[in-house]
């Protein structure tokens, strides 16, 4: 059964993050914003201090530090590490969401690689982010014509003796332009639909392997989001995650970003629950300053009716993104809760920031300020990680699955 009081090693995780976005990372928050980037030494500080505990992280055994707290086996063997990751990166996103997508590290390509690639592929690909420096992993998934029908995808996959080679673009890819490889699907015949799916990883400096432009974003400005083209890169067979065999299965390509998607989507709920979280708490301690609701005025009723409703948005998120979690941690199949979580912590979060901006007013209205950042860092979360209407098709075909005689 969940238990949705946290424990005192819990309460003492998120007290030490808080903190840390607070003092830390919320102050540079609305310069990194305006520069459109995060400087290096900012982050060289937040490698050495290990902050966050994110689904990506480098595994113990590959010389890295483990997925962090929560992630040692109890005695049924079964660990916290995703209900900690969630209590964490919630905290994080309420100082600043480009600092956490920009920590250095495998990222979203972490997964792929861990759950396909062979244990050589591990070994090799982890032990970048032993070095010395910063170090990014990416996720290329995305092309300007298949983002939410990822069977859709048309970058080219043609084997070559022992090698392949990929053409192909694509887009919107967080870290692209930095990452010290990127893990790129591509499809050996588009008529083939997901069973044609490969997945490989691309290595920095491989020829024809190119960053493209550097996207101009509404919101989450911060936050490198990268094109990448691909034109006739020559890929070895040892780049292709989990070797040709894994793929004689059918549709194993397709499965592993789908396996991707269930750990990640709950985590970007949560962090546009974080979001949400900020901007709530700012609006709360503008009209605490600025209105005494105990008079009895009409409009200051209204006030104290849309705090409450932000607020009840907001816990209802959390639960579905810590239901999600417990799910993963306890190795029970998650996909239909994690698109649920992301389908609802999305549009509760729009609205909790929208209706700060309507109870702020012209202060709301201010760029350069807080909640004028949340209100344009907040729409992508209904868009990147799979649309709300994908989530709800996601979860339509869950349900019917579940329905007998269907």
């Amino acid at each position: 059964m969940i238990d949705f009081e946290l424990t005192g090693k819990q309460a003492q995780v998120k007290e030490l993050v808080h903190q840390f976005a607070m003092g830390v990372i919320r102050p540079m928050s609305l310069q990194a914003d305006k520069d459109h980037r995060i400087p290096d030494d900012f982050m060289e500080r937040m490698v050495a201090m290990r902050t966050m505990m994110s689904v990506g992280e480098v595994p113990q055994e590959y010389g890295g530090e483990g997925a962090g707290i929560g992630a040692t086996p109890d005695k049924k063997g079964k660990t916290q590490k995703n209900r900690f990751a969630m209590i964490a990166a919630e905290e994080m996103a309420w100082g600043d969401i480009s600092v956490l997508l920009s920590l250095p590290g495998p990222g979203l390509g972490g997964p792929p690689v861990q759950f396909t690639g062979t244990p050589e592929q591990r070994e090799r690909f982890f032990s970048v982010f032993k070095k010395e420096g910063l170090h990014w992993g990416a996720y290329g998934l995305t092309e300007p014509g298949a983002g939410s029908d990822v069977a859709g995808i048309k970058t080219s996959c043609k084997k070559d003796g022992k090698h392949w080679i990929l053409n192909g673009r694509k887009c919107f890819i967080t870290n692209g332009g930095r990452a010290d490889w990127v893990v790129i699907f591509a499809t050996v015949d588009p008529i083939q639909g997901r069973a044609g799916h490969r997945a490989f990883v691309v290595e920095k400096g491989t020829p024809g392997f190119s960053c493209g432009k550097i996207e101009e974003k509404m919101g989450i400005r911060a936050s490198e989001t990268a094109e990448l083209v691909l034109e006739d890169v020559r890929v070895p067979d040892e780049n292709l995650l989990g070797g040709e065999e894994h793929y004689l299965k059918g549709k194993e390509g397709f499965m592993a970003a789908m396996k991707t998607f269930d750990s990640s989507r709950p985590m970007v709920a949560i962090l546009g629950t974080g979001i949400a979280r900020a901007a709530y708490d700012y609006t709360r301690d503008f009209v605490r300053e600025n209105y005494v609701l105990a008079r009895p005025i009409p409009r200051y009723a209204q006030l104290a009716t849309t705090l409450a409703d932000m607020k009840r948005l907001i816990d209802a998120s959390r639960l579905m993104c810590w239901r999600a979690a417990w799910m993963a941690d306890e190795g029970v199949p998650n996909a239909k809760e994690a698109s649920m979580a992301k389908a609802y912590a999305a549009k509760a979060a729009m609205k909790v920031c929208s209706d700060a901006v309507q109870i702020m007013g012209a202060h709301g209205l201010e760029q350069h300020q807080f909640v004028e950042k949340w209100y344009r860092d907040i729409k992508v979360f209904d868009i990147f990680e799979g649309t709300g209407q994908i989530q709800r098709i996601v979860i339509s075909k869950r349900i019917l699955r579940e329905m007998p005689n269907f």
